[in-house]
């Protein structure tokens, strides 16, 4: 395991990974049948340009408004969500990635479908949640990650989930440490309680002296006034919420404020 692979995919240090989240998809309860898939894709569209045209290194789709979020989701989930990349994909100009919140096995095939670069979730752990007792099997995942010829997509591994708590006394290093040996991710990724909440930089600082050889990503709550602190302990972030109007999650993307953050993460790299 190295870092390498950051600067080979996103052709950057250091790189941004900008959330396109999803307004709420059929079989969601807030979904609009009124609206229908189609302004989804419209909305989607919208958002993908902002983050585009304000400069970022790559993107990802998720899920976002699907609360509450289920750990084995509905196939038609999954197949909307790869319907409105499909039409967006002669748009989209950078890497991207997939989350569909929270099904491992259902991020990978999205992923493979779509020929999406990466993937992000929750691939080990139990934990105590919002969304009842969550245990995970990295075992079957990867399994699968590799029976559907999903092998090349690098996982990013949230290994402190939102809305979470890990059951049993485990610092966030020794999980870190064991995550690494027992299951090799191509990313760790260190969250705050929910989207939009900082992430701690002593959990980070503590993850990167754990496992220095693996890239990590801060994947929560990095906003224009602590992108630098953040920068200085993460290879990466995974950021959303501030690029919205007004710093609001469930606001369309504003292109000023995906411009400003990325004039600072700039300065950030020396670039």
């Amino acid at each position: 395991m190295n870092k390498r692979w950051l600067k080979d995919l996103f052709g950057v240090d250091k790189p941004i990974i900008a959330m396109c989240h999803l307004h709420a998809l059929p079989g969601d309860p807030s979904y609009d049948p009124q609206k229908g898939l189609a302004w989804v894709v419209e909305r989607a569209r919208e958002d993908l340009n902002a983050l585009q045209v304000g400069g970022v290194d790559a993107v990802m789709f998720s899920n976002e408004h699907s609360l509450p979020y289920l750990t084995e989701v509905e196939a038609i989930t999954t197949t909307c969500m790869a319907r409105v990349i499909a039409e967006l994909f002669s748009e989209i100009k950078v890497p991207f990635g997939v989350n569909v919140l929270w099904d491992p096995k259902a991020s990978i095939d999205l992923a493979v479908a779509t020929g999406a670069a990466f993937v992000r979730e929750i691939f080990t752990g139990v934990y105590a949640s919002d969304f009842g007792i969550w245990n995970t099997k990295c075992g079957e995942a990867i399994r699968h990650q590799h029976a559907v010829g999903g092998e090349n997509i690098k996982l990013l591994f949230n290994i402190l989930p939102e809305a979470a708590a890990y059951l049993g006394e485990r610092t966030i290093a020794d999980i870190a440490h064991s995550t690494v040996f027992n299951t090799q991710p191509d990313a760790l990724c260190v969250s705050g309680l929910t989207a939009g909440q900082e992430t701690s930089t002593s959990a980070m600082q503590a993850v990167k002296d754990a496992v220095p050889d693996v890239a990590l990503f801060a994947n929560t709550g990095v906003r224009l006034a602590n992108v630098e602190e953040q920068l200085a302990i993460a290879d990466g972030t995974v950021t959303g919420t501030t690029f919205k109007r007004d710093g609001h999650i469930w606001n369309e993307v504003d292109v000023e404020r995906v411009r400003a953050f990325m004039e600072k993460v700039r300065e950030v790299r020396g670039e």
